[in-house]
Formats: C-alpha cells, sequence, structure tokens
C-alpha cells in the first residue's frame, strides 16, 4: 500500500496560516490525493477563524481516552487534536495537511518520519497588525505573541518556508504548488 506525506502547517498567530489553508482548501479541491484534515479544539467556532470542530473540554477527554487523536497538545488555554482518520488517508497514499503546534513539532516528526514541515512566516509589523484585526486578545498577549514568534524557527529536514506579507493568492500558490506537487494524484477513497 502506498505511503502518503505528511504537511504539517506552523506559524505564529497572525502569519495567515488558516487564510492560506483555506486558500489551500479551494485551490486542490479537485486532487482526490489531498486531504486538508480538521482540528478538533476547546474553541467556539469563530466564523473568520480555522474551519475546526469545537468540542467541550468534557468531549476532548473522551475522545483522548478512547484513542481517537493521533496528535494532541495544549496551548494558550485551549486543548488541539488532530483526528486518528490521518493515519488511514496515509495508509491510503494521501497528502495530508493539518495545522500543527510549532511546541509539538519534534514529537511530530518523531510519530510521522516523512513529515514535511511547512512554515509560515511574516514580519512583526504585519504580525501585530493582523492580531489586532481578529480582536481576540489585549495589547500585551499581542506583544507577547510577536515577540514569542520571534523566538521560534524549526530546523531540521523537510522544512519549507512561505512568507506571507503580500497578496494572500501569492503565499497561497506557493502552498498550493508545494503540496500538490510531491506525490502523483491519487484516491483516497
Amino acid at each position: 500500500m502506498a505511503e502518503g506525506r505528511l504537511f504539517y502547517v506552523i506559524g505564529p498567530s497572525g502569519s495567515g496560516k488558516d487564510s492560506l489553508m483555506r486558500y489551500g482548501r479551494e485551490r486542490l479541491a479537485g486532487d482526490h490525493g489531498v486531504v486538508f484534515a480538521h482540528r478538533y479544539i476547546t474553541r467556539p467556532v469563530e466564523l473568520q477563524g480555522e474551519n475546526h470542530v469545537a468540542l467541550t473540554h468534557g468531549e476532548f477527554d473522551a475522545r483522548l481516552a478512547a484513542g481517537l487523536f493521533a496528535m494532541h497538545w495544549d496551548s494558550h488555554g485551549h486543548r488541539y487534536g488532530i483526528g486518528c482518520e490521518i493515519n488511514f488517508w496515509l495508509a491510503k497514499g494521501c497528502r495530508v495537511v493539518v495545522n500543527g503546534s510549532r511546541a509539538y513539532l519534534e514529537q511530530a516528526r518523531c510519530r510521522y518520519s516523512e513529515l514535511e514541515a511547512v512554515w509560515v512566516e511574516a514580519s512583526p509589523e504585519v504580525l501585530e497588525v493582523r492580531l489586532k484585526a481578529r480582536g481576540r486578545e489585549s495589547d500585551e498577549q499581542i506583544a507577547a505573541r510577536v515577540a514569542r514568534a520571534a523566538q521560534f524557527r524549526p530546523g531540521g529536514n523537510n522544512v519549507r518556508v512561505i512568507r506571507n506579507d503580500g497578496p494572500l493568492e501569492e503565499a497561497g500558490e506557493q502552498l498550493a504548488a508545494l503540496i500538490g506537487g510531491k506525490l502523483r494524484a491519487t484516491s483516497c477513497a
């Protein structure tokens, strides 16, 4: 059976990961070999935010206890999970795209040796503007997020960098080309 490829999209808050993944999902919608996984998050759904599955803490605990997460982590007061369905998709030869966590990258690499990290970056000025526009954090929290963004950059093999300071289409096409060009199109059905 074919082995797929896991694209682990990471970057600081405000870098535009959600927008890029939405662009990539739309751009690659006709490619049956590409699957964008939803995250399970203990945070309500927002109209402008990530297309995720909202869970209560109790629901998250129950899924975790049942072994339904391939990966999971805590960050900024919320819990995040990637469903174990990605293992089935990878086994079928799919290119699977997940919205990951910078802090969980090394654990994800240990679990998925063929993981390709996709680092989305933006300038500190752009990060600050975007974080203010989403209206979730105070000025102090935004300053802390921008400072934290400057301190982390993934190392190791299989890291691709996408700069997302300009028009969404530019960075979006880079992401779509990266995901769409790695493996020949295969059916995941």
